[in-house]
């Protein structure tokens, strides 16, 4: 996909906008319906998108990558000034909402991925036992059924 965007043009088409942000047409409607982005109808009722419009796709794919939730997303966009490409103050101010879910995030892989070896290494693989599945059995007075995977019993640092 190769794109026609002009870096003299204020707006894209649909074609052009999904060409140079790498993707689908479709991922641009969607996150339309999804108010992470906007646009204007011509005459001909055919979408076009501001230039600005770019920098927030990108960002929107890279908070995707990151596994921000679209409601994150969309609420972060909203702190971004409409009619103008934000500036990086602008974009700072979004990214220092989600810096402590991240560093969360961050632990609980690290802490996961230190702990896949013996877990996977034991052979056991059981849900009583198996410190990925059901750690240190937290849940496991409560009966069976689904387990809180979102706090890990692994001390920092182990």
């Amino acid at each position: 996909m190769s794109s026609n965007l002009s870096w003299q043009a204020k707006e894209a088409t649909v074609g052009e906008l999904a060409a140079r942000a790498g993707v689908a047409p479709s991922a641009l409607r969607f996150y339309e319906r999804e108010g992470l982005i906007s646009s204007r109808r011509t005459s001909g009722n055919q979408r076009r998108y501001s230039r600005d419009t770019l920098r927030r796709v990108s960002f929107i794919r890279a908070s995707q990558r990151l596994g921000i939730p679209l409601a994150a997303i969309r609420e972060a966009l909203a702190l971004l000034p409409n009619g103008r490409t934000p500036t990086p103050e602008d974009w700072a101010r979004v990214s220092e909402r989600w810096r402590d879910d991240l560093n969360q995030r961050i632990e609980l892989m690290q802490q996961l991925r230190d702990h896949l070896t013996d877990c996977i290494g034991c052979g056991c693989l059981s849900f009583s036992q198996c410190a990925l599945v059901n750690p240190c059995d937290a849940l496991g007075d409560d009966g069976p059924g689904a387990r809180n995977l979102s706090q890990p019993c692994y001390p920092v640092g182990d």
